[in-house]
């Protein structure tokens, strides 16, 4: 056998071998994206963006730098301000490395809360255009932080940020009826409660959510009730919803005795639920604080003229409010 004919012999076994491989490997390759143990194949949109990179990247070696650099120049739009770049930006990294919570987080925090703001106090644009985009901008770092928790649902960070949104009085809460806001960050929040990993406090703050959610407050005492049973410091909020919840649950129960079994002193009672009274914008329940209020007001020879009851309550801000034409 000549030499050219063991070359071509020898391609054709080497072709012939690589033939036999290729659905074993892609099999492999398949499982092993399946499993998170490889990055998921680049989408040709992906490619595009990135440009000559594309080959080197495709690879998944360079993925996690070329990410790296690309939240860099995010960086850089945010202190510019272009916000519209910012939220391209991070799609096209999340799209790089999607295990990476740190790329979601970011990403959605520039859009649900720094482009927010800057369309809330800082942008120049007509009131009606401010508040559209002031809007979408909470909305895209919604549905990005959404995608970031469909692509790790075993990382309870997420979960928690997402209740953190959803739970804030002037972002998602503030769009409509403010309880379908409370009730989502309180599923969130259990959510992320549930998982190996989470925050201590993800438990305490869905009750939050929920105790605001109209109609739920049994459900919140009896989550209430389970934290208490599981022991540690608790801060006055949690005492505050406290007196709050059992007052709904027994509102014949006399004041003073209910107080006397929630909080450590009826001087912190007093600081605590003068508090909540005038935290209207957070919107916990008030059952029966004013009462409580007035008892201890007399207890604690408050003068008329200090009294929490007598000092005027900001009523809840609506969206229209923050975007009054400029003067």
């Amino acid at each position: 056998m000549t030499q050219g004919k063991r070359y071509a012999a020898l391609g054709l076994a080497i072709l012939a071998a690589g033939g036999l491989r290729m659905p074993f490997e892609r099999q492999l390759t398949d499982d092993l994206q399946a499993a998170g143990l490889l990055p998921p194949k680049l989408e040709q949109r992906t490619g595009e963006k990135i440009g000559q990179t594309f080959s080197a990247v495709s690879l998944g070696g360079l993925r996690t730098l070329v990410a790296t650099f690309l939240n860099l120049r995010a960086f850089t739009f945010f202190t510019e301000q272009r916000w519209g770049e910012v939220g391209d930006t991070y799609e096209l990294i999340v799209d790089l490395a999607p295990r990476t919570r740190y790329y979601w987080d970011t990403g959605s925090w520039h859009q649900a809360y720094n482009a927010a703001s800057y369309y809330l106090y800082g942008s120049e644009l007509p009131p009606l255009r401010r508040k559209a985009n002031w809007r979408a901008s909470i909305l895209r770092g919604r549905e990005f932080l959404e995608r970031g928790i469909r692509n790790n649902p075993e990382d309870p960070i997420l979960k928690h940020r997402l209740g953190t949104l959803l739970s804030d009085p002037n972002k998602i809460a503030a769009f409509g009826e403010p309880g379908d806001a409370y009730e989502a960050a309180y599923e969130a929040y259990i959510a992320a409660a549930g998982l190996e990993n989470a925050q201590g406090f993800s438990k305490r703050f869905a009750l939050y959510s929920l105790a605001r959610v109209p109609g739920r407050e049994k459900q919140a005492l009896v989550l209430l009730k389970e934290i208490e049973a599981e022991g540690g410091r608790l801060p006055p909020t949690f005492f505050g919803l406290s007196y709050t919840l059992r007052h709904y649950e027994a509102p014949a129960r006399p004041i003073m005795d209910l107080i006397d079994s929630t909080f450590p002193s009826r001087q912190a009672a007093y600081e605590t639920l003068g508090s909540q009274w005038h935290r209207t914008r957070d919107r916990f329940p008030v059952f029966g604080v004013a009462e409580a209020l007035a008892h201890l007001e007399n207890d604690l020879k408050i003068p008329p003229e200090r009294s929490v009851l007598k000092q005027d309550v900001p009523a809840p801000m609506e969206p229209d409010d923050y975007f009054a034409p400029k003067r």
